[in-house]
C-alpha cells in the first residue's frame, strides 16, 4: 500500500475534477475510514496514504484553494501563493513571451510558465536582488487526539506547536483550539494566523488541526447517531422491562416493550451527536442483545420446550423460497 506519488488531490481521492462537494466529502470519509491508523496499526504506508488523503481533502474542501489548484496546478501549494499575482504574471507571460500558447509557451532561456510561477512563489528568480518579497507564512499541520465524549460534547484543547520564524528559526507556541460539539474523526479545524511567520511583512500562515477520536468502550458512532448495545435476559425481552443506560447527557431510562427481539433498536430522538454547525442532533439507539442462558437444568429445559410449542410451528419457513 504505497503512498501515492501524485500530488493531484482529485486523483488521490479518486474523484472527477467536476465532482460536487458531497461527492468529495463521501470519498474522503470512505478513504479516511479505510486508512485510519487505528484500523491499520504499525502500517507506515497506510499512515502516509491517510496523510495524503487528508491533505487532498484540505485542498478540495476549501473553495479558494480548489479554485487556485484548478487554475494553476501544484504551484498553488507553494507557501505565499497569491492568485492575483499569479494571474498578472500569466497575462504578462502570454502577452510578452507565450502568445496564445499560455502555459505551453516558452519564455526567455526556455523558461515555461510553471517555472516562472515557481520562481515567483518558490525559489528566488535570476537577476539582481530587489529586497525581500512580501510572502505569506507557511501553513502548519497538527494532530489533536480526543476522547470520544470530548469530541461529541465539544471542548477546548491546548497543545504546543513549533512555528517557523521569519529568520529561518523555530518558536514553540502554546495554542488553544475550540473543538465544536460533534466533530468527527478525521475532521479538520483551521486556526487562522497560527502558522509560520510571513516574510517581508507578509501575513502568517494557518494552522490546520486534524482531529483523531479515540474509540469508546460502549458507544459506537454512525454519522451523528450513537449506538449502544444492551444485553437482556429472555424473560426481560419477553415480558418487557425498564432499563437504565448511559448516554451523552447522563443516565436515562428506556422502556423495552414486551416481545422485543434481539437486534431491535430503541430510538431516543435528538440524543445523539450534536451537529457541529448547529443543525439537528443525531439519535441515540439502544440495540437489544438477548443473552441465552448456557447452563439449564432439566426442569427449565422442559418449561422452555412447552413455551416453544405455543409459538409458530416453523419460524424459518420463508427461508426455503430462497434456496
Amino acid at each position: 500500500m504505497a503512498a501515492p506519488e501524485t500530488k493531484d488531490p482529485y486523483a488521490i481521492l479518486g474523484v472527477a475534477r467536476d465532482a460536487s462537494e458531497e461527492t468529495i466529502r463521501k470519498a474522503y470519509r470512505k478513504l479516511a475510514r479505510e486508512l485510519h491508523p487505528d484500523v491499520n496499526p504499525d502500517n507506515p504506508a497506510a499512515e502516509e496514504r491517510f496523510k495524503a488523503v487528508s491533505e487532498a481533502y484540505s485542498v478540495l474542501s476549501d473553495s479558494e484553494k480548489r479554485k487556485a489548484y484548478d487554475e494553476f496546478g501544484e504551484v498553488s501549494f507553494q507557501p505565499g501563493f497569491d492568485v492575483a499575482e499569479a494571474r498578472r504574471a500569466r497575462d504578462a507571460f502570454r502577452g510578452g513571451f507565450g502568445g496564445q500558447g499560455g502555459f505551453g509557451g516558452a519564455g526567455p532561456g526556455g523558461m515555461d510558465f510553471e517555472d516562472l510561477l515557481s520562481n515567483i512563489f518558490g525559489r528566488s528568480g535570476p537577476g539582481p536582488s530587489r529586497g525581500p518579497r512580501q510572502r505569506r507564512g507557511a501553513d502548519l499541520e497538527a494532530r489533536v487526539d480526543l476522547d470520544f465524549l470530548d469530541a461529541a460534547r465539544g471542548c477546548e484543547q491546548r497543545f504546543q506547536v513549533s512555528r517557523p520564524t521569519r529568520d529561518g528559526g523555530k518558536r514553540s507556541d502554546s495554542v488553544t483550539v475550540r473543538i465544536p460539539p460533534g466533530v468527527a474523526d478525521g475532521g479538520q479545524i483551521r486556526l487562522r494566523g497560527k502558522g509560520g511567520e510571513g516574510l517581508g511583512g507578509g501575513p502568517p500562515g494557518d494552522l490546520i488541526a486534524t482531529i483523531r477520536v479515540r474509540p469508546h468502550p460502549l458507544f459506537r458512532r454512525e454519522d451523528r447517531d450513537i449506538l449502544l448495545e444492551v444485553p437482556l435476559t429472555i424473560s426481560e425481552a419477553t415480558s418487557g422491562t425498564k432499563i437504565e443506560v448511559p448516554s451523552l447527557d447522563g443516565r436515562v431510562t428506556v422502556t423495552v416493550p414486551p416481545g422485543t427481539d434481539s437486534g431491535a433498536k430503541l430510538r431516543l430522538r435528538g440524543k445523539g451527536v450534536p451537529h457541529p454547525s448547529g443543525g439537528p442532533a443525531g439519535d441515540f439507539f439502544v440495540v437489544i442483545k438477548i443473552c441465552v442462558p448456557k447452563h439449564l437444568d432439566q426442569a427449565t429445559r422442559t418449561q422452555l420446550e412447552d413455551i416453544a410449542a405455543s409459538n409458530p410451528p416453523n419460524l424459518r419457513a420463508s427461508l426455503k423460497s430462497g434456496a
